[in-house]
C-alpha cells in the first residue's frame, strides 16, 4: 500500500477514493497509516457509506474518520445505490439527513453519491433530492454507453446540467474487459472474448472516460507501476471527439447486448 500511494502522489494524483467496507475497514485504516499523517493539506480524501439507516451511517461516519485519521472528509458519499426503492428506503431512514447533518458539522466538505447497478436509481436520486448532493460517481466506459441501459446516455446529461462532479469509475468494468483477472493468487474469471485488446486498448477506455464532461477518473491500481501506467496515459492524452467516441461503443455494442461484461448492472434501465 504505501509504495502504490507513494507512486500516486508523485505521479500528481491528488484524489483518494476509498470506501467504509474495502477490506471491512482495511483500506481505510491503510490510508489513514501510508497517507493522511503526511499528505492531507494536499489531497482530496474522500471515503463512502452502504448504511440504509440513519445510526449505521452515523456510526460509518464516525469508525472512517478514525480509521483514516483525520477530522474531516473532503467528500462522503451514500454508497451503491441499487435501485429507486433503494433511494426512497435511505431517504425515509434519515441516511440523507445525517449526509446533511455531518456537511454542516464540518465532518464532510461535500457530499454525494454512487452505484453501479441502475442509471433509474442515479435519476430518481437527482429528480428527488438532487439539490443536496454535489458529486454522482458512476460507471463510465465505452460498453456502457453501448447499452439502453446506460449511466452515460441517460444520466451525465442530467449531472452536467446540474452542473455536478462526475466521479468516473469501472472504465474497464471491474477488470471484465479482460480475459483473466488475478486476486491474491485466485483467478476470478476467464473468457475467450476479451473486450481488451481483442476490440479496445486500455488507453481507447481511458480516453474515451477522460473526454466526457467527468471530474476525475477513478481508476483501479494494486501497485506502483500500474499506478504510473495509468498516469501516463492520462498525461499523453488529446481529447476524442464524439464520432471517435461512438465508434468504439459500436466495436463493443455485441458485448453490451449480451450484458456479460457490466455483471453488475441491473437488467431494467
Amino acid at each position: 500500500a504505501q509504495p502504490t500511494i507513494e507512486a500516486a502522489l508523485e505521479e500528481g494524483v491528488r484524489f483518494f477514493d476509498t470506501a467504509q467496507q474495502y477490506g471491512e475497514g482495511e483500506s481505510e485504516r491503510r490510508y489513514g497509516r501510508y497517507l493522511v499523517p503526511k499528505y492531507r493539506d494536499h489531497i482530496f480524501l474522500m471515503t463512502k457509506t452502504l448504511a440504509r439507516e440513519a445510526t449505521s451511517a452515523r456510526a460509518d461516519l464516525e469508525g472512517s474518520l478514525r480509521r483514516l485519521g483525520t477530522d474531516r472528509l473532503d467528500l462522503w458519499q451514500l454508497h451503491s445505490l441499487d435501485s429507486p426503492e433503494d433511494v426512497d428506503t435511505r431517504a425515509a431512514q434519515g441516511v440523507i439527513e445525517v449526509a446533511v447533518a455531518a456537511q454542516a458539522e464540518g465532518k464532510a466538505r461535500h457530499i454525494g453519491f454512487t452505484g453501479h447497478a441502475s442509471p433509474a436509481a442515479h435519476r430518481h436520486m437527482l429528480e428527488r433530492h438532487g439539490e443536496v448532493f454535489a458529486t454522482c460517481q458512476m460507471p463510465v466506459n465505452p460498453v456502457d454507453a453501448a447499452t439502453d441501459n446506460s449511466f452515460v446516455r441517460s444520466v451525465l446529461p442530467e449531472l452536467q446540467r446540474r452542473n455536478y462532479g462526475v466521479l468516473a469509475m469501472k472504465t474497464l468494468a471491474d477488470g471484465h474487459f479482460f480475459a483473466r483477472k488475478t486476486m491474491v493468487g485466485e483467478v476470478k474469471w476467464e473468457t475467450d472474448r476479451p473486450v481488451v485488446p481483442d476490440r479496445l486498448t486500455i488507453a481507447d477506455c481511458i480516453g474515451f472516460a477522460l473526454s466526457l464532461p467527468v471530474s476525475v477518473l477513478i481508476t483501479g491500481a494494486e501497485n506502483p507501476e500500474l499506478v504510473r501506467e495509468k498516469a501516463e496515459m492520462a498525461r499523453h492524452f488529446h481529447g476524442m471527439s464524439e464520432t471517435e467516441r461512438q465508434a468504439l461503443a459500436a466495436k463493443v455494442a455485441d458485448f453490451a447486448a449480451a450484458g456479460e461484461v457490466e455483471y453488475y448492472k441491473t437488467k431494467i434501465a
